[in-house]
């Protein structure tokens, strides 16, 4: 027979994920073959997830409380799963940006994280976490559903030119990225500026930074470092780093002119390649 692995439910959201769902496969009396057949999977991904040892989409756990018939119990419960694959210092601020009604940030290397594609997304994790960057996009990916809520926060995002030329993965996962910026041109609830190279010094010169308002909570200011956040609610921090936002709104291309820019750098840096003329050999 068998060593089943048994799982401490309280271990971790990923452990109790896995618990439920062998408790309610179970008591349904059937076989992981026969649940993975029932939701499109292999019984043998029902016993990772049984086990701990992957972590489930929110497609799964959708499927999974339909053929269960969980009354929603999986649904619940992934995005605990999903937000507990963040890093740890990223986890608390992540919690806030999910309540936050306005949400402004800067980013000077980067395309924020609530506009990345998967394949940029991957590509970031890729280079530090290769063995845990598949749960790492599936937990940012899973960050962006906010905005598609029915009242979705306002997000004003201002990007450095920078973060257009900077090539994350390849041409083509680049080609994608800047079509996915351009995607929110029509978007009321979202607004990308660019902050060109031209402007010279500005008030995002010590890097990128976010502000997060709340319907009845005081504001926040969030920056990082190479491996921790660092959250504040200091009221002369966030007068200060409001103000700086605004200095660099007003210093910032229009959304209409950094759309053109985006659409600009996308087929001039990424589009098609021909071929260069005469490069066959005699």
């Amino acid at each position: 027979m068998p060593n089943i692995r048994q799982l401490d439910p309280t271990a971790s959201p990923l452990d109790y994920f896995g618990f439920e769902l062998r408790r309610y496969r179970e008591s349904a009396g059937m076989s992981q073959q026969a649940l993975g057949d029932c939701i499109f999977c292999t019984g043998s991904l029902i016993g990772q997830i049984e086990t701990a040892h992957k972590v489930p989409t929110r497609e799964f756990a959708e499927r999974a409380d339909a053929a269960l018939m969980t009354d929603g119990c999986f649904s619940r419960l992934v995005g605990l799963v999903l937000r507990s694959q963040l890093p740890t210092w990223f986890q608390a601020y992540a919690e806030m940006e999910a309540k936050a009604t306005y949400i402004s940030k800067y980013q000077c290397q980067l395309v924020d994280g609530l506009l990345q594609t998967p394949e940029y997304a991957e590509a970031l994790l890729s280079f530090d976490h290769a063995d845990k960057a598949e749960e790492m996009v599936a937990a940012r990916m899973d960050r962006q559903r906010i905005l598609q809520r029915e009242q979705p926060p306002a997000l004003w995002v201002i990007l450095d030119e920078s973060v257009l030329l900077q090539t994350v993965g390849s041409r083509q996962v680049m080609r994608k990225q800047l079509g996915r910026l351009l995607s929110f041109r029509d978007d009321s609830w979202v607004h990308i500026q660019v902050l060109p190279f031209d402007v010279g010094a500005h008030a995002g010169m010590m890097g990128s930074f976010n502000l997060l308002r709340f319907d009845d909570d005081p504001d926040i200011h969030y920056s990082e470092s190479y491996d921790q956040g660092h959250m504040t609610a200091n009221p002369q921090v966030i007068r200060e780093r409001s103000v700086g936002y605004a200095r660099l709104q007003a210093a910032a291309l229009s959304e209409r002119e950094s759309a053109a820019l985006i659409a600009r750098v996308m087929e001039e840096r990424y589009g098609d390649q021909p071929a260069a003329e005469g490069s066959g050999v005699a």
